[in-house]
């Protein structure tokens, strides 16, 4: 009964899809501003974002601090390896999950 009744809503919203609504090209108007707008909004901001980023790794010296704490890294992996706590290990596979079956749920929303 819910394959017929979701291949009736199909059709029927098909049918109404194909129909237009004289508005005199308003609506293709607002469709070609708006992305346009709001793409080079983003791109502006994540430029500027980045820009910024990179002046402040430049001047507080960020490759020193990333040196020196790779440097530890290594140190103190050779000289004691590190310990795998397995409730973080569960807690961690356990958000993982999460995510992901949060991402798949949404991807069937968009695609219905």
């Amino acid at each position: 009964m819910d394959e017929q009744n979701e291949k009736l809503l199909r059709q029927f919203f098909s049918e109404a899809a194909m129909r237009q609504i004289e508005d005199k090209g308003f609506t293709e108007q607002v469709m070609r501003r708006l992305p346009v707008r709001m793409k080079l909004f983003t791109r502006i901001w994540t430029a500027c974002c980045i820009l910024i980023a990179a002046i402040l790794f430049t001047v507080f010296h960020g490759w020193e601090l990333l040196l020196v704490q790779m440097e530890v890294f290594l140190r103190t992996t050779i000289a004691e390896p590190p310990q795998v706590n397995p409730v973080m290990v569960v807690f961690v596979l356990f958000s993982l999950l999460l995510i992901g079956a949060y991402e798949i749920l949404s991807y069937e929303r968009v695609i219905r």
